[in-house]
């Protein structure tokens, strides 16, 4: 047939256009488990190499320890003795719960460490107690802290009834790799107060601490083939130590002598009085400073703080599995995790620690910086926490390192826990506007609402919200301080309302919900399985 007026034929067949991936380079599959690490959950150093690495562990996370210690026991009314006394049972319930959680929590290598979250209601109680109408300082100490005994051994009955019942598991469930990215990197980017900004109360140490790590952990690792393994693996343990030194000689040459005493305090390496007022040998005990206090209006505070623990464990967990190589962990075994918390905190009430514990992030860090992901590790850790805690001479030796090289240390730990939670996006699809408008917004608000609370909140625990009931104020102003929280409650409220049944494959759910269930995967019994079959003699239910 001839052409018509107004037609054209069709255009020829056009070849398709090459593939992006192929013309720019390789598009990288998936992979479940990080490939680089050297030694994953189940595999083991030899005994040399663990015992320096246990020890690393610990020095990371005394730094958190030391830190809430000397923030919160001056404002109780405690001196330096009272200070290194809490000290030692911070760092003995740590080594206790860190032991449980390797052994029957999740099994993951994760250490857990005092947590801040517990500040605000800590605060509050210390704010009631300001009206002078003890004898004495030390009596006001006494007093607070066996409040805030009472308040831990309550509100621990909430993790208890969350994880063994199975409650914290079922929350779980509702979660997809598009929540797991805010909420994991949140876990390492809220704490960032705990970096740059603390390192700059002393710059003159702590920037030599964060440019030397990098230096000697990056860069000379690949100067020679048989010392990568030693510079990757220890760089730490030598840069804390040279850099210790150089701060004890700035203090012994009087460098800091005319100086404020908030310099004073961050540089020298005297400044912290716990060798001369720790024990040699005092072992934590059951109600050591007195008969626990129970106030309701407190209690309240106190749970708000417990559930903050469980959100940021979860995500610490969950960070942590990726650097032992392990799978995620499953619904099941977050639950028994967070009741097995909730149980060390009953036990940290009545040794009388002044805040409860959550899964440490500096230390997961420290799994991906030293590429060793082995349980056994962590284990041995404890043995050192447990040691320091009772021969606290010893321990309050180590504790006297300036806060500055910590910081600068958490400046690289935490960075590391940050970018482990952004490698979830590659089971999702990553070029959905649905999932980019979650992720951005879950993040955002993860890091912008806390920080207004903590831009309003006054020195002496007061937060944005202020009704009537202090109980219902230290509730939420708790929550709502936590960026981990924060951020699982938006991207979760988000990612299963927004179009939800419509976007299962986007959402990375083919991928995530196996993991979710006890057979759901082959491997997760390899993984997070009792020791010794203990998983045969215990109910289902508690499993």
């Amino acid at each position: 047939m001839g052409e018509t007026a107004g037609h054209h034929p069709p255009p020829p067949p056009q070849a398709a256009p090459p593939s992006l991936g192929l013309s720019r380079g390789p598009i990288w599959t998936p992979a479940e488990q990080l490939q680089q690490l050297q030694y994953c959950i189940h595999s083991n150093p030899p005994w040399p190499q663990a015992l320096l690495l246990a020890f690393q562990h610990y020095i990371v996370m005394l730094g958190t320890t030391v830190l809430i210690s000397s923030t919160l026991v001056p404002l109780m009314g405690g001196g330096h003795g009272d200070k290194g006394r809490v000290i030692q049972s911070l760092l003995f319930m740590s080594g206790l719960n860190t032991l449980l959680q390797t052994l029957f929590g999740t099994r993951l290598p994760t250490v857990m460490g005092p947590s801040a979250a517990f500040t605000l209601p800590v605060l509050s109680i210390i704010n009631d107690y300001n009206d002078g109408s003890f004898t004495s300082e030390h009596d006001r100490f006494r007093h607070t802290i066996r409040t805030i005994q009472g308040s831990l051994i309550v509100s621990s009955f909430i993790n208890i009834v969350l994880g063994y019942s199975g409650a914290w598991g079922n929350l779980a469930r509702f979660f997809s790799p598009i929540v797991i990215v805010p909420f994991v990197c949140v876990v390492g980017l809220g704490l960032f107060m705990r970096g740059f900004p603390l390192l700059g109360n002393c710059v003159e140490i702590g920037l030599p601490m964060l440019v030397l790590l990098v230096i000697c952990q990056q860069y000379l690792k690949r100067l020679h083939p048989k010392a990568h393994f030693i510079v990757e693996r220890f760089a730490l343990l030598f840069c804390i130590g040279v850099v210790w030194a150089f701060a004890a000689i700035l203090t012994a040459a009087g460098a800091y002598n005319n100086v404020p005493e908030q310099t004073k305090l961050s540089c020298r390496t005297d400044r912290s009085y716990l060798l001369s007022s720790a024990p040699w040998i005092k072992v934590p005990y059951p109600f050591q400073w007195g008969t626990p206090i129970f106030r309701a209006s407190h209690v309240f505070g106190m749970i708000g703080a417990a559930l903050v623990t469980s959100a940021e464990s979860t995500g610490t967990f969950i960070a942590a599995s990726r650097f032992a190589g392990a799978t995620a962990p499953p619904a099941h075994v977050l639950s028994r995790s967070i009741g097995l918390q909730g149980i060390g905190m009953l036990v940290e009430g009545i040794f009388g620690s002044v805040v409860g514990t959550t899964a440490s992030v500096e230390n997961v860090g420290l799994l991906g910086l030293t590429h060793i992901g082995s349980r056994r590790v962590v284990q041995i850790s404890t043995a050192f926490m447990i040691f320091f805690s009772i021969f606290g001479k010893f321990g309050a030796f180590f504790a006297s390192i300036p806060l500055p090289i910590f910081a600068a240390i958490y400046c690289v730990l935490l960075g590391i826990v940050a970018a482990v939670g952004i490698t979830f996006i590659q089971f999702a699809n990553n070029n959905s506007m649905r999932n980019i408008y979650i992720l951005g917004l879950s993040l955002f608000l993860g890091i912008s609402i806390p920080q207004y609370f903590a831009s309003k909140t006054t020195e002496d625990g007061h937060g944005p919200v202020r009704t009537g009931g202090g109980w219902f104020n230290d509730i939420w102003n708790t929550i709502f301080s936590s960026p981990p929280t924060v951020a699982m409650i938006v991207g979760t409220v988000l990612d299963n309302t927004l179009d939800a049944r419509d976007t299962v494959a986007d959402r990375g759910l083919p991928w995530w919900k196996p993991f979710q269930h006890r057979k759901g995967d082959s491997r997760n019994d390899e993984f997070y399985s009792f020791p010794l079959r203990i998983n045969e003699y215990i109910p289902t239910r508690f499993l």
